[in-house]
């Protein structure tokens, strides 16, 4: 009898983000605080489909589509909002979306022409420790997320004042958003290596398949 990849546990488990990712969605513009927990439970399950994955066996090109898309679909409808919050900011935010899914996307492909097992094998030094330590992945994934999600906050109110800097007042989520740009900014030239190395090997294989075409 064939497996039902759709039954896959780390699918369902793909399947509860997209849940929570429309949840937060709906909850956007009207409950900062529904959003806020749906939308980082959402970032915070994505660590675990890729672990029963392995541990189960249950590996498949579908669930990794799966995860991208929910991904980029979740973090990309909050930078709209953002982009909404922030007007003034509204190029940043394009060109951050931009960034984000043709990078990614790019970088799915060019491992499915290869025939990669996986998107997660590169030969990229960055990339090979992006994916290969799951610490690494945990804080560069959920700090690019937290940083969204406190500039989100900051729209509604600075929060709590954690201290004063020169009578100047450092509220809870402007500290969270200090905290966490680092993160944000290297996950941004992870997502340019990304768009680098991908077009490289696109660029590898039509050489190749030209050569056999001429030959």
């Amino acid at each position: 009898m064939a497996e039902n990849v759709f039954l896959f546990v780390p699918n369902l488990i793909g399947y509860v983000r997209i849940f929570l990712a429309i949840l937060s969605f709906y909850y956007m513009a009207v409950s900062p605080v529904i959003f806020a927990t749906c939308y980082l439970l959402n970032a915070f399950l994505d660590q675990f489909d890729g672990y029963f994955a392995r541990r189960q066996g249950q590996v498949s090109k579908f669930g990794a589509m799966l995860d991208m898309l929910t991904d980029r679909c979740a973090t990309t409808c909050l930078m709209v909002m953002l982009s909404e919050f922030f007007p003034s900011y509204r190029v940043v935010f394009q060109f951050l979306i931009s960034l984000d899914i043709s990078s990614h996307w790019l970088h799915m492909y060019s491992s499915l022409i290869k025939g990669d097992q996986s998107h997660k094998i590169t030969t990229n030094f960055f990339l090979r420790l992006y994916y290969s330590s799951w610490t690494v992945l945990f804080i560069m994934c959920m700090g690019n997320e937290l940083f969204f999600v406190a500039l989100y906050f900051i729209h509604f109110s600075y929060g709590p004042t954690v201290f004063t800097v020169n009578n100047v007042s450092v509220g809870w989520w402007s500290l969270v958003a200090y905290v966490n740009f680092p993160i944000f900014f290297l996950k941004q030239l992870i997502s340019v290596i990304h768009l680098v190395t991908a077009s490289q090997d696109v660029v590898a294989y039509d050489v190749a398949e030209r050569r056999k075409t001429s030959s």
